[in-house]
């Protein structure tokens, strides 16, 4: 039986890796400190076979040499989110990302685990280039701007992962993520999906960034944590970079009026400016659309729900939730 090791699984795609490995018959042990973790979020995963959970700090605690020494595979989701915690806490980002990061890799690869890294398309920084390929060059902008200290700190974490999987002592993959959302997320920290809902739900207004132009792809968190697991399992994605998430495009606006639309059409949308909503000088991309053509080739990936699919996930687990 394969036994999992899940940093930052209380979190929420960390606690539906760890749903989905259970339901495979896997053993799982989540480690969280707690810090945007929820317990809550692990509720249906307590008392079944196979499930433990420490709520710690594994950067300095030692028994986390031993979990990962006992384990098969290390699935490493912590890390600082969101574009308000990341201009919040510009130094939290820095070292949760990168000392976690480090930290998990240098036990795994002691061990010689599997190891999964997710990162994400903020790595791609201000590409011009759309859909983003995992072999594009990346531009930032200037250190002076907290808002890149997200996406640097991750490519470094890339680097680190790469770096250990010229070894084999490491099978290490990275899986970069756009956008993935669902049940059980939260509106905290700039998720912008999550906080248009509950906007509406409270009579509104729904709060726009910008002009309401700039375009996202949504991917449910069921199908990303499907290609996470294979990825993982998969020989030929050792040591490579690769996107997962929905190339189905959609304006910021147009997701605005569509769940005003769906929850409260008396709710007005309200535009605030970006050196209103977080800092001057914010700097936002346009576009952010993944190619997907080589998690195709390698794990057969294809998001199998639309967006509307996934708002509709949204409202009916908020339905039978307390």
């Amino acid at each position: 039986m394969t036994r999992n090791v899940v940093t930052g699984g209380a979190g929420f795609i960390g606690s539906h890796l760890t749903e989905f490995l259970l339901g495979c018959g896997e053993e799982v042990v989540v480690w969280d400190d707690l810090s945007t973790g929820s317990m809550k979020n692990l509720e249906a995963c307590m008392g079944k076979p196979g499930f433990t959970y420490v709520i710690s700090d594994f950067i300095s605690d030692p028994s986390f040499d031993n979990a990962v020494r006992d384990a098969d595979c290390v699935h490493h989701l912590a890390a600082a989110v969101g574009v308000e915690l990341i201009l919040r806490s510009p130094v939290r980002t820095i070292e949760t990302n990168i000392r976690g990061c480090e930290r998990a890799l240098s036990v795994a690869s002691r061990y010689g685990k599997r190891f999964l890294l997710t990162s994400t398309s903020e790595v791609y920084g201000k590409t011009s280039s759309v859909p983003f390929s995992e072999e594009d060059d990346v531009t930032y902008g200037p250190t002076s701007k907290h808002r890149w200290s997200y996406g640097i700190s991750k490519a470094v974490d890339e680097f680190l992962l790469l770096a250990y999987c010229d070894s084999p002592a490491l099978p290490g993959v990275v899986a970069r993520l756009f956008n993935t959302v669902g049940p059980r997320q939260v509106p905290y920290y700039g998720m912008v999906l999550p906080r248009f809902i509950q906007q509406a739900k409270r009579g509104g207004p729904l709060t726009v960034h910008g002009t309401g132009t700039q375009s996202r792809c949504f991917a449910h968190v069921s199908d990303v944590v499907r290609a996470l697991h294979a990825l993982m399992h998969t020989d030929a994605a050792r040591g490579q970079v690769v996107n997962i998430g929905s190339d189905e495009e959609i304006s910021i606006l147009a997701l605005a009026k569509s769940i005003v639309a769906r929850i409260n059409p008396s709710a007005e949308i309200r535009f605030i400016p970006y050196e209103e909503a977080f800092e001057p000088g914010f700097e936002d991309l346009e576009r952010r659309v993944p190619n997907l053509e080589k998690a195709r080739s390698l794990i057969g990936f294809a998001p199998s729900k639309s967006l509307d699919t996934i708002i509709d996930d949204i409202l009916e687990h908020q339905r039978h939730s307390p």
